[in-house]
This record gives structure tokens, sequence and C-alpha cells, in this order.
């Protein structure tokens, strides 16, 4: 599985240590930037980023967003079909969202999330199946045609 990873600058540092470490536990990991830490920059160019490299391999990778609050980087994630990104709380509410929501991409907020709380939530995004259940894909088919 192919991990696409994108922050501004509120997530940058979250980011950049969560990086390493998927690389150390195994994954194939991809920074969609920012590249280095610029007060500036926006983060829906990030999601952006993300989002349109998830796309290309639906089935078999997933995203990463960082920002301040998570809320940024998810509205802008979930602008596009067939993304459905999640505000992680915890690990149990990741849980039910990968299994009843198969969300593909995870957007933690890096001001209130530290480091190992979101190895906890990454760990369970990752790792946890989606439940193939009529309802899920039933209700999944009607969120692509909210669009």
């Amino acid at each position: 599985m192919t991990i696409y990873l994108g922050a501004d600058h509120r997530g940058f540092k979250l980011k950049e240590k969560i990086k390493i470490w998927l690389k150390e536990i195994g994954y194939d990991v991809f920074d969609c930037g920012a590249e280095n830490l610029n007060s500036e920059d926006d983060y829906p160019d990030f999601a952006k980023l993300v989002v349109k490299n998830v796309l290309r391999n639906i089935e078999t990778s997933r995203g990463i967003l960082f920002c301040g609050s998570g809320v940024g980087v998810c509205m802008a994630a979930n602008r596009f079909k067939r993304i459905r990104a999640g505000l992680a709380i915890n690990s149990d509410q990741v849980f039910e969202a990968r299994k009843n929501d198969d969300i593909n991409i995870l957007c933690i907020a890096a001001d209130f999330i530290l480091e190992d709380e979101a190895q906890k939530i990454i760990k369970v995004f990752l790792i946890t199946p989606f439940e193939h259940k009529e309802k899920h894909f039933r209700r999944i088919e009607k969120l692509d045609q909210l669009n």
C-alpha cells in the first residue's frame, strides 16, 4: 500500500515525523508537500495533490493530510468524487470510519493530536478493513451522487 502525505505549515512538523515512522514500519510513502515550513502556504494545494494521487490507485493507496485543525484539509479533500476523507478524533472513531464508511483519506489536527496518538490513529486507519455490507455500499454510492 502506498501512503500519500500532505500538510500545510501547521501540519508540517507532524507530517515529517509520521513520514519517517511510516517508512520505518514498511510502508511506501510519497510526500506531496509541503517540502519546507512556509507560513504562507495554503492547505487546499496539498489536499488536492494527495487526492489526485490517491485517485490514480484508489484500491491500493491511502492519503493522510495534516493541518492545524484537520478541518480545512478534510473539507478540501471531500470536494472530490470517490474520496471519503475523515477527521480523526481517536483510534476508536477511525476504526468505525474505516469499517463503515471506507474512508480513504485521514485528516489529522496537528495542533491537537500528539505524535504518539497520531501513530495509533494512523495504524488503525491503515489496518482496518472495510466491512463489505450492502448498506455501506449503498451509502457510499449516495455520497458519490451528491456531486
